[in-house]
């Protein structure tokens, strides 16, 4: 697991080595003559419990860090496919950009404009767009019902369509849906 559980494991070892110890140490300096007496087996009840409680705690500490083993290896494995995929669209991905671009200049926008209109392509929300840019959010609607006009279309979904539309996910056959 990682190194910060290091010290306190230790301090729990040390504590549950302790109380055994502690309790074999007072047994046998007592030499009880009776060992079924209540002290002698309040004693022997904290040394099992301390060694109990050092098993138990040692088979958690294993599954525990099997178990983050399992998930760091999950991680690097999704982390691995994401930077893959990355690798694959991101020429795709700049392609579209740069046609996006293109169509925002042919439309006429202002770069204020193609910088909101953008952002609204991609997801954000008026708030989130003013806060990105440090814009008030009026000034953001007011950037986007220009561009919508200027594009010729309603709203947000219909420059999403008009630029994602006539995207599909190719069929088992290898036509577009």
């Amino acid at each position: 697991m990682d190194d910060d559980a290091g010290p306190m494991r230790s301090v729990l070892a040390g504590v549950l080595l302790l109380i055994v110890a502690g309790g074999v140490v007072d047994l046998l300096l007592d030499a009880p003559e009776d060992w079924r007496s209540g002290h002698v087996l309040y004693e022997v009840g904290l040394i099992l419990g301390g060694v109990a409680g050092a098993i138990w705690l040692w088979r958690k500490w294993r599954r525990a860090e099997g178990s983050a083993t399992v998930l760091r290896r999950s991680l690097e494995e999704r982390q691995r496919e994401r930077d893959a995929w990355r690798e694959r669209a991101g020429q795709s991905l700049r392609g579209l950009g740069e046609a996006v671009a293109d169509q925002f200049q042919r439309w006429g926008l202002t770069p204020a404009e193609r910088e909101v209109a953008f952002l609204l392509l991609k997801g954000l929300s008026h708030k989130e767009i003013a806060a990105a840019t440090g814009r008030s959010e009026r000034t953001v609607r007011q950037h986007g019902v220009n561009a919508y006009q200027k594009a010729g279309v309603s709203g947000r979904a219909e420059l999403a369509a008009y630029f994602f539309g006539d995207l599909g996910l190719p069929s088992e056959g290898g036509s577009r849906v």
